[in-house]
């Protein structure tokens, strides 16, 4: 089975925000036809109405695919167009350019991207607290908007605020307004809430705390996760690329220039994303910094080293020694 890059793999959210204009009920009504359109799409997965029955909140639609290339393919279809144009005939214009929020990796540049998981019965509360961090951030240069997500399916809430520029939304993320309501914000919450991420192609995640502070995973995780990875890499090149190298009469030392530039490169791209993507919250250095979480996923992975390892030190058609004799 081919290995899908990172581009392919990683779950996407296409937001779109409009002008509020007429009732919202019409514009719901209208919007059953463009998420029908995201269904009848390869690898929808989910779709969610931004809260606009409040005045504080754009009116917005979040629709989920499985990749981040399939929610390209949706933006950019022709049923997609047709709806869209049918909306502007009703008044209903995009206020921005569509936002694509797409998993582990950090948001577009002036978007603030949170995931909240809000405690049964406390909706009511989270919506209030919204609104009065909405009302803060309109205070700042550079705010656009705030876009509200209930789960689809009972899930996590997602918010996304919308300033000018990056440093903007910094100056709002460290300011002591914020700051205020951020303390009534976690009354409504199981867990803390969750910026969304970026993790590097080796195995490290940055993120933005609430208070604008990054912070990223632990070296020792990230080198665990490499040497996951590289050792069986190597491994397997030295089985198969190198006799090939060999073959062709290439010098040791651009055998192993090229051995590497050919392990470097799969790595990269490929491996690594993939092989990191169950251990994402592992490495993530806020959800992953619990001692517990810590533990088991290094357990986990010194299992897999084990493995590994056996597998080499059993299977004879993979010893590269014994084929380069």
């Amino acid at each position: 089975m081919a290995v899908k890059s990172p581009r392919e793999a990683a779950v996407a959210t296409a937001v779109t925000i409009f002008h509020p204009v007429g009732e919202p009920e019409a514009f719901d009504v209208w919007l059953n036809d463009l998420i029908d359109s995201a269904e009848a799409a390869d690898g929808f997965s989910g779709a969610a109405r931004g809260v606009h029955d409040i005045a504080r909140f754009d009116w917005a639609v979040a629709v989920t695919f499985d990749t981040e290339d399939q929610v390209h393919a949706w933006l950019d279809s022709v049923e997609r167009a047709g709806v869209m144009a049918h909306g502007r005939s009703r008044g209903y214009w995009c206020s921005t350019t569509d936002i694509v929020v797409v998993e582990a990796q950090a948001a577009p540049p002036g978007i603030g991207a949170f995931r909240h998981s809000v405690a049964s019965g406390k909706e009511a509360d989270f919506l209030t607290t919204q609104v009065e961090l909405t009302a803060a951030s309109a205070g700042f240069a550079g705010f656009e908007g705030t876009s509200l997500f209930p789960p689809a399916g009972g899930g996590e809430w997602l918010s996304l605020v919308r300033f000018r520029t990056q440093a903007q939304l910094t100056r709002w993320l460290l300011s002591h307004e914020r700051a205020e309501v951020l303390g009534e914000l976690r009354s409504s919450l199981t867990k803390e809430f969750a910026p969304v991420s970026s993790t590097t192609p080796f195995a490290t995640t940055v993120r933005t705390t609430d208070t604008g502070k990054t912070v990223m995973t632990p070296d020792w995780k990230s080198a665990m996760m490499v040497l996951l990875v590289l050792y069986p890499t190597v491994m397997m090149l030295s089985r198969f690329f190198g006799p090939v190298l060999d073959g062709v009469g290439a010098q040791p030392w651009l055998a192993l220039w090229l051995s590497q530039v050919i392990s470097v490169s799969l790595m990269q791209w490929w491996f690594m994303p993939s092989i990191s993507r169950p251990f994402r919250r592992w490495l993530d250095p806020i959800d992953g910094a619990d001692r517990r979480i810590s533990m088991r996923g290094a357990l986990i992975i010194l299992a897999l080293y084990a493995v590994t390892l056996a597998i080499f030190a059993s299977v004879k058609y993979l010893q590269f020694w014994d084929f380069a004799r």
